[in-house]
């Protein structure tokens, strides 16, 4: 049986081997790519036979649904959960699979962040963890309204179509 010697290899010999990736990222780019999925819950209840939505209250003055980003580990269902708890206090029956998507653009920053979007029927509601949220329900109609205020008009109807398709769902399962 016999050993093989090992020869020491030169820096020069290292430099040719080593050939790195054709692809490189920019820090700035990677730090975009991070927010670029987001996950919304729409959360709601029926009260004397209307739907009512629970919207929060952004650091801007606008109402939204509760939303974040999508967690590592966590499917995007636990994540809106999540989201709901944190910024609403929500709890409640989140449903597995997301019943819409729409597409945020952030003009300055240049992205697109693809907001996968869950119903959440709210069981009871404690104290929102993140201060300022001020969760609040409001008929579709007026939290229609609401969503579309100080927005811009693609947005706004991405949101009203959201809720739109969540009060037919709503509707066919009650």
């Amino acid at each position: 049986m016999g050993t093989q010697a090992s020869r020491p290899s030169s820096d020069a010999s290292r430099e040719r081997a080593y050939r790195p990736s054709a692809k490189f990222f920019h820090l700035d780019h990677l730090r975009r790519l991070r927010g670029s999925e987001q996950v919304a819950a729409v959360c709601y209840r029926v009260r004397k036979g209307r739907i009512e939505f629970l919207l929060v209250e952004t650091r801007g003055g606008r109402w939204t649904f509760p939303k974040g980003s999508a967690e590592p580990g966590l499917t995007h269902a636990q994540a809106a959960a999540l989201e709901a708890f944190e910024e609403a206090g929500v709890h409640g029956r989140m449903e597995n699979a997301a019943f819409t998507e729409y597409v945020r653009r952030k003009r300055r920053a240049g992205i697109e962040i693809v907001v996968k979007v869950h119903l959440c029927e709210v069981l009871r509601l404690d104290a929102p963890q993140e201060a300022g949220r001020n969760p609040t329900w409001f008929t579709a109609e007026k939290a229609n309204q609401k969503l579309r205020a100080h927005r811009d008009a693609e947005h706004g109807e991405q949101l009203e179509r959201v809720l739109k398709s969540a009060v037919g769902l709503i509707q066919k399962w009650s």
